[in-house]
């Protein structure tokens, strides 16, 4: 007789209900979002993922749902602090926070955030892996496990048009990370997206590795996909919401245990 099979997290009921709902004031869930994007911004640094003045991660705003929180210009993942973060409303302007707004990141988040109001924050860098990948304007295969996360819940964005300043680019970029987590940007990176900052960064977190594990693997000779029935189950694990906040908790932790002053 075939065993029964166990749950992802087996002594627990109901494992959703450890992601944080929105029935918080306000302040806050304002709060708790500002923090996980500098903690999320700070993991791109440690990891790599910056690039000059490249790369931008935005949260909405809890309450005023046509504004979204960014980092500002110039301003390093590595030093990011909660008091260094900008408020931006969907014209460009900025309501809160000093510092300069970056013209792509305005570009890019602003319409996402105004075309998907199920999307609550959006990560993009230019990371090594994920942009040498992206030259090859292909999706990535499920050779792994932790691949299966993406495997038909990702797109490519195909032809590359230059740095992405012109809202007409924004709003190809918004149309088609509706129905995804995340992108493959031709020739240029990774675009993950989540309904927090902790689902959204672990998204590109893991996208950045499985460009990495693909591109290592077939240059040493020829993969093998993991079948289509497999991939698709494991996704349902791997690749849901729950999973993706959740694997961002030991990031977090981590984070602020060694960079406290990040909170400030």
């Amino acid at each position: 007789m075939a065993e029964a099979a166990n749950n992802i997290v087996m002594n627990s009921d109901n494992p959703e209900a450890m992601v944080p709902g929105g029935d918080r004031d306000p302040a806050t869930e304002r709060l708790t979002r500002k923090q996980r994007l500098a903690a999320a911004l700070r993991l791109f640094g440690k990891f790599g993922f910056d690039e000059g003045v490249a790369g931008h991660i935005t949260v909405r705003d809890p309450e005023h749902l046509d504004q979204f929180w960014v980092n500002p210009m110039g301003r390093s993942f590595k030093q990011m602090c909660v008091s260094d973060l900008l408020r931006v409303d969907h014209e460009g302007n900025v309501v809160e926070g000093d510092g300069l707004l970056n013209g792509a990141a305005f570009t890019i988040h602003s319409r996402i955030h105004m075309a998907n109001p199920h999307i609550t924050a959006a990560a993009h860098s230019h990371s090594l892996y994920g942009k040498a990948f992206a030259t090859l304007g292909r999706k990535l295969e499920p050779l792994t496990q932790d691949a299966c996360a993406f495997y038909e819940d990702h797109a490519v964005l195909e032809s590359f048009t230059g740095v992405v300043l012109d809202s007409g680019e924004g709003d190809r970029i918004a149309e088609l990370v509706n129905h995804h987590k995340a992108l493959i940007l031709q020739n240029h990176g990774l675009l993950t997206v989540g309904a927090s900052v902790d689902e959204a960064a672990w998204w590109y977190v893991t996208m950045e590795r499985s460009c990495q594990a693909q591109l290592l693997a077939e240059a040493a000779g020829t993969p093998k996909p993991i079948p289509h029935e497999y991939a698709v189950k494991t996704r349902e694990t791997v690749g849901s919401a729950l999973a993706g906040w959740f694997s961002f908790q030991p990031l977090y932790d981590v984070i602020v245990a060694e960079q406290p002053e990040l909170l400030d």
